[in-house]
């Protein structure tokens, strides 16, 4: 089973040991990382078929070939060298009837805010290398181009500006012809304005029928099959959870076809239900009737088929990031056995004595009858004791997307805080997916409004429940999450100190110079120019009080510098404590481990020393901080 592993900036392709307890097998040469720029966010950077690899190299984007068998061999560039990364490609599938690969290109030849999205076919059987041609065009964006087992019909997501793909999205069928044109098309979901849906994830059976995603009528991301002779849409099976992510990157994978003894058409699938994932097994030969299996994950990202097993991406509140090898009985219906075969922290079981478990809590918001959820750790260290009646402090974070959604699994990045004596709560505010298109549209038109309240109607609830000390109150968080923290310590009174990570300051701003995935995300998430400026923490110095911190990365795309640095030189000239760590070579979201881990050392000693009360247990210098430290 090959996964992607990521070593500070570079991704590698690793190949399982042939035997348990045996060495993985890095495959990608040194001068190479299997990263794709498309969307700025990337995602699918990677095909297998057979013992043939096809990856997107981060360097140049180019898209390259490169057999398992013969790593000796250097990976073949498939696509032109434009010469340099201007030309990013995801989310690719094999077309064996005409030896080519078919993959999503984001073309940034001639514009990098607004580059066209297509499908392109690339040829395989030609020495030399070629311009790719475009199958469809059109739209702004495009996703899981997906053949049928007979490379007769291709079937793709598409969406257009001012939908993101989880607003209102498409699902098209195209029909190939004997010269591997696409000559007729037809929209099997999403064409119907009346009904609000985004589909997503198309997928085809063996025996040629198309499977889909999509949470129309329940608001619910349920699996759905496409009746071809009446063009019918028919419901697989029905529940309420969400069984499939929004499309932040390319490559999502929320369920795989299962071969079985009987020939049944059995489908192994996750789903997130109030805060948890479950793996489980659909027969939709028998009334679509589903089977929970009992596996250690409670998160599930990803399900891939192997032989006679699945594999898993997953995660729990005690098992960090990894990937599980999933062996069923012969029905189907029963795991015989669950062993994980990569980790991202392999020794963090030895200090499970250290691991604080998250809770999920529900907690009233500013709207009566509505409420939200978070996941809430409490300090934990065997080795000490706090002093009685001493209430921790809270540092609460408010996730990025902000569609998107924070998982209670083991992050150790939050274990950093809770072994140092800090509670911690991590919140889904109204807005974030993993409950539903109701929780999720919360925030349209309310963005800077309800996940500001559901942070501050958090952190209050902690209080009020003596679970933390309401003088000593931080909130953080990274890109959108960023901006609810600035624009909480701008437009409230509940927390009394923030760090902000890439963070958005000047919503116009933001709207002028970010990329074109999420150009018109803020039309629906905001509103017009006017509420731009009124909820803009730029344009509000006067209200902050409190002391922040920021952190950039150098080159990030999404959320460019000026926001951090137009925002410290304005909190520095009204006279509130503020520092601003920049990073060379840092897009958007730190990847290299010593600018992570000097982030949390950073916030850690602001923190500590500007609201906390205490000295921290470990070595670290203060960075400079305008306002409060002398010259």
């Amino acid at each position: 089973m090959l996964s992607a592993v990521i070593t500070l900036i570079r991704a590698v392709l690793v190949l399982e040991p042939e035997n348990p307890g045996g060495e993985a097998v890095d495959i990608t040469p040194k001068d190479f990382g299997v990263r794709t720029l498309a969307q700025e966010y990337g995602g699918g950077a990677f095909t297998v078929s057979g013992d043939i690899v096809f990856f997107a190299n981060y360097k140049d984007q180019r898209l390259y070939k490169q057999s398992i068998n013969s790593l000796d061999v250097p990976p073949i560039p498939l696509t032109p060298d434009y010469g340099g990364p201007v030309v990013s490609y995801a989310d690719g599938v094999l077309d064996t009837r005409f030896n080519r690969f078919i993959a999503v290109r984001e073309d940034r030849r001639e514009s990098s805010q607004n580059p066209p999205a297509t499908i392109v076919s690339i040829a395989l059987g030609s020495k030399d290398v070629n311009e790719p041609e475009v199958l469809v065009g059109g739209s702004d964006f495009y996703a899981f181009p997906r053949l049928d087992p007979k490379s007769e019909r291709i079937a793709w997501i598409q969406w257009s500006h001012p939908n993101m793909q989880w607003d209102k999205s498409e699902l098209w069928v195209g029909y190939i012809s004997e010269n591997g044109e696409i000559y007729k098309r037809v929209c099997v979901a999403g064409y119907d304005p009346s009904v609000v849906e985004s589909p997503t994830e198309p997928k085809w059976s063996s025996d040629g029928e198309l499977f889909f995603i999509t949470d129309r009528e329940s608001g619910f991301w349920n699996l759905h099959k496409w009746i071809e002779s009446e063009n019918k849409v028919v419901p697989v099976y029905s529940l309420e959870a969400e069984f499939a992510r929004p499309l932040w990157i390319f490559g999502n994978n929320s369920y795989e076809f299962v071969k079985s003894p009987k020939q049944r058409n059995l489908i192994a699938c996750s789903y997130r239900q109030k805060g948890k994932s479950y793996l489980g097994i659909i027969d939709d030969a028998q009334g679509s009737n589903l089977t929970v299996l009992d596996i250690p994950f409670t998160d599930i990202e990803n399900i891939t088929s192997g032989t006679g097993c699945l594999f898993l991406e997953g995660a729990s509140a005690v098992l960090p990031s990894s990937v599980a090898k999933v062996t069923l009985d012969d029905n189907k219906s029963k795991v015989v056995d669950f062993n994980i075969i990569w980790s991202s922290s392999p020794d963090s079981l030895k200090y499970s004595s250290y691991i604080s478990k998250p809770e999920l809590i529900e907690f009233p918001t500013e709207v009566p009858g509505q409420n939200a959820y978070a996941y809430f750790y409490p300090p934990s260290n065997p080795n000490y004791q706090a002093i009685e009646g001493e209430k921790p402090p809270l540092l609460l974070k408010s996730h990025g997307g902000p569609t998107a959604e924070t998982r209670g699994v083991l992050n150790l990045s939050i274990q950093y805080w809770t072994s140092r004596g800090w509670a911690f709560a991590d919140v889904n505010y109204g807005g974030s997916t993993g409950y539903g298109r109701e929780y999720r549209d919360r925030l349209i038109g309310r963005w800077g409004i309800v996940d500001v309240n559901d942070c501050c109607s958090c952190a209050t609830y902690l209080v009020d429940s003596g679970k933390v000390d309401g003088e000593r109150l931080c909130i953080t968080g990274g890109s959108a999450g960023g901006y609810t923290t600035l624009a909480a310590l701008a437009f409230k009174d509940t927390f009394k100190a923030g760090a902000s990570l890439y963070g958005v300051a000047d919503l116009k701003l933001l709207i002028e110079e970010t990329h074109k995935f999420e150009s018109h995300y803020l039309h629906n998430l905001v509103g017009g120019e006017k509420e731009w400026f009124e909820r803009s923490p730029i344009n509000h110095i006067d209200k902050f009080s409190c002391p922040i911190i920021l952190f950039q990365g150098l080159e990030d795309k999404v959320v460019p510098p000026s926001q951090a640095r137009k925002i410290y030189q304005a909190l520095k000239e009204k006279g509130v404590p503020v520092a601003l760590v920049e990073y060379e070579g840092e897009q958007h979201g730190f990847r290299k481990a010593e600018n992570i881990k000097y982030t949390l050392e950073q916030q850690m000693v602001f923190f500590a020393r500007l609201i906390g009360r205490f000295n921290v247990a470990d070595d670290i210098t203060p960075v400079k901080i305008d306002n409060f430290d002398r010259e």
